[in-house]
């Protein structure tokens, strides 16, 4: 399988949207319904504004495999709004929202190449801090995928509603 990496643009957001669904229905299929809720984030307002903010923000990456797309995330400069309570981190970052993929392509290694690119895309604009979040409930598997791919914890956020990890990659 080839995996080709490229910049997404508007007209990328319905297939955004379509990972973002499938990850929920893959989720929810596992009793998992708790890190994004048991709907399709297609249908909420909320979620179609935040990618294509994000998108806005920021530079969108849609991973290829054999030119299907199937995988997808966004580098900004910064955090979501939701982490404003947070630590900041004091220096130059690059961010990671929205990472999704296409679950038909799970256990390629796709969203692992796509964790890559963007810290090769921090590096190449000499910034040294990567960071990203995630959910940090149930059995714990999104953190220590992030961690496989070279993060380390820093802060906690949320509760015990929906608790939230912050993970940092040095570069």
């Amino acid at each position: 399988m080839e995996i080709t990496i490229r910049e997404s643009g508007p007209d990328d957001v319905p297939v955004i949207l379509g990972m973002l669904d499938s990850c929920v229905e893959w989720l929810v299929a596992q009793g998992r319904g708790g890190q994004w809720g048991t709907e399709p984030l297609s249908r909420h307002e909320k979620t179609v504004a935040s990618v294509v903010g994000y998108m806005e923000e920021g530079v969108a990456y849609i991973a290829e495999a054999d030119g299907v797309p199937a995988a997808t995330l966004t580098l900004t400069d910064a955090p979501g709004a939701y982490l404003a309570d947070l630590e900041p981190p004091g220096e130059p970052e690059r961010y990671i929202h929205w990472l999704a993929s296409d679950r038909r392509f799970k256990g390629h290694g796709i969203g692992s190449a796509l964790l890559a690119h963007a810290a090769e895309e921090t590096r190449r604009a000499g910034i040294s801090l990567l960071r990203v979040d995630c959910y940090a409930g149930g059995d714990g598997r999104l953190v220590r995928y992030y961690e496989s791919n070279g993060f380390a914890r820093t802060q906690t956020y949320g509760g015990e509603r929906w608790p939230g990890q912050v993970l940092a990659r040095r570069l």
